[in-house]
């Protein structure tokens, strides 16, 4: 049984009256050695106070002076053994160089993909100024996300996340909104992955077979100019053309392979646990930096093709301003999104004091690798014959399926995210479940519905509308609003006017930044 706090009103009010047992010894990493008189005089005195009355009536709990400290607390087993509780700081804390990654590690994402589209669709210039500023924005916002559990006084909020803030704040409608933005984050980012995965798969399995059909032609030629004694039968293999028409009907990338995909992930997403999946999430890494190699190598082989013009269009060039910036905006939104798990990345960091620095670094990170990429891109794009203005959302579909390196790159992504997949929908299932049912996994039924809807809604976009800039672009528009802007903002402002700290300018800032959020969702329906 252990002796655990709850989390109410006062901080030593106990949910679970204690129970003794005499104990033996105390198990720890060192040798066993006995208890002492005085750990055992405080025991029987916490088991009296539970004798004294039921767990329901607070009359009667053990004053503070009884409670053992988060030192003596232990474990005890019906055998006599005495096994000592570590707290929530004496887990295993990570340096500030691997909090720094891991930040870096789960905020890289598909948006990486969007990035050179929405420089695009920005303008060259606009577009570098929205990236950095989005991410100053969103990095201020999602320290004000870190520090709000501390803002709440007299509560013990070391194993808040930001929907208990939330619920703190504004209630019930404060949870459920939370909950629902997050849905709309990870529910976007499973139908993002459901297109992406559907194209990789199809430029894959294009690749293989130009490669088949390749050797094919190649040994027909050498078999009818008799330029080899190898014999094959070529009216075993039929015409060409029709061959190739065959495979296009059942090899397409918006008919058929979404569907393909269900028969392999639908069954992994009911698996009731996850950490099969979570081994793999170092394909993250490797994939990111693959392509970072790849943008390199394309912008070497290609070259640069830029032309300035700021305010006229021009045949080839894109000019360095354009009124769909917002397109570019949502899909940053969503790329510098990481607010909804940040508190719980950073609980494991070991020097608690550094976690502003460390998250600022991480956040510099990420802004230098969408810079990196989407500036190389859009820099070594060859135009002309080409205008910019043909940069796809996935930038991937600019280079044919025949190219060695972009099919490599095409693989590696479609088996992490194959493998992430089944992880997002275990954060959907558990977020969502939790509230309403209040358990993980009810039941099958339960759990094969949710899925079915998902899987439905991914393969729904996969088909009639795969665009993933514009996915991206309205979920994280949409996500943000409420966990980046809205909400952040709204907590800061309540806590400083509790305190009597909140000033007209701290005032008009959160303000401006609700505005710009709100903006930034309207923005997506009108440009």
């Amino acid at each position: 049984i252990v002796f655990h706090a709850a989390a109410p009103t006062t901080p030593c009010v106990w949910d679970i009256p204690p129970f003794h047992v005499e104990h033996r010894n105390i198990v720890e990493n060192e040798p066993s050695e006995r208890v002492s008189a005085e750990a055992s005089v405080l025991s029987s005195r916490v088991h009296y106070y539970s004798r004294l009355t039921a767990s329901s009536d607070r009359l009667l709990s053990p004053p503070d002076h009884v409670i053992p400290c988060q030192e003596e607390l232990y474990v005890y087993s019906p055998l006599g053994m005495a096994f000592k509780v570590t707290g929530g700081d004496g887990g295993a804390k990570n340096p500030s160089i691997i909090t720094i990654f891991a930040i870096w590690n789960t905020m890289m994402g598909t948006s990486i993909l969007s990035i050179p589209w929405g420089i695009k669709q920005a303008g060259f210039t606009l577009g570098i100024v929205l990236l950095i500023s989005m991410g100053l924005l969103t990095l201020y916002c999602c320290l004000r996300v870190l520090k709000s559990p501390k803002s709440i006084p007299y509560i013990d909020t070391s194993d808040w996340e930001f929907p208990d803030v939330c619920k703190y704040y504004f209630g019930k409608f404060g949870q459920w909104s939370s909950l629902v933005f997050s849905m709309v984050s990870l529910i976007g980012a499973m139908v993002v992955y459901w297109v992406l995965m559907s194209n990789f798969l199809f430029n894959t399995g294009k690749f293989i077979y130009s490669k088949i059909l390749y050797n094919y032609k190649l040994y027909k030629l050498i078999d009818s100019n008799g330029i080899s004694g190898l014999y094959l039968n070529t009216n075993n293999y039929g015409n060409d053309t029709s061959d190739t028409a065959v495979f296009d009907r059942w090899w397409s990338k918006t008919n058929t392979i979404p569907f393909y995909l269900i028969i392999l992930l639908l069954p992994l997403l009911n698996f009731r646990s996850a950490s099969f999946f979570a081994r793999f999430t170092f394909l993250g890494t490797i994939s990111v930096v693959y392509l970072i190699i790849l943008v390199t190598l394309k912008a070497i082989r290609l070259g640069f093709h830029l032309e300035f013009h700021w305010l006229e269009t021009t045949q080839f060039y894109v000019p360095e301003f354009r009124l769909l910036f917002p397109q570019l905006t949502g899909v940053l939104t969503l790329a510098f999104f990481i607010h909804n798990c940040i508190i719980t990345l950073m609980k494991s960091n070991k020097h608690q004091e550094n976690n502003v620095r460390d998250l600022s670094v991480a956040y510099l990170l990420v802004g230098l690798t969408y810079l990196y990429v989407g500036v190389l891109i859009f820099s070594a794009f060859p135009s002309p014959p080409l205008s910019k203005d043909c940069i796809e959302p996935n930038f991937l579909d600019n280079f044919p399926s025949s190219d060695v390196l972009v099919f490599v790159a095409r693989t590696c992504l479609l088996f992490q995210m194959t493998t992430v997949y089944p992880l997002l929908g275990y954060l959907v299932r558990v977020q969502m479940m939790s509230q309403v049912f209040g358990k993980h996994y009810p039941s099958f039924f339960h759990v094969f519905t949710l899925n079915i809807f998902i899987v439905g809604t991914g393969v729904c976009m996969a088909k009639y509308y795969p665009n993933i800039g514009s996915i991206i672009r309205y979920s994280g528009a949409t996500c943000g609003l409420a966990l980046v802007f809205v909400f952040p903002s709204l907590v800061h402002m309540i806590s400083q006017k509790r305190r009597g700290e909140l000033s007209w300018p701290s005032a008009i800032f959160h303000s401006l930044l609700i505005v710009l959020g709100v903006a930034n969702v309207a923005g997506q329906f009108f440009m």
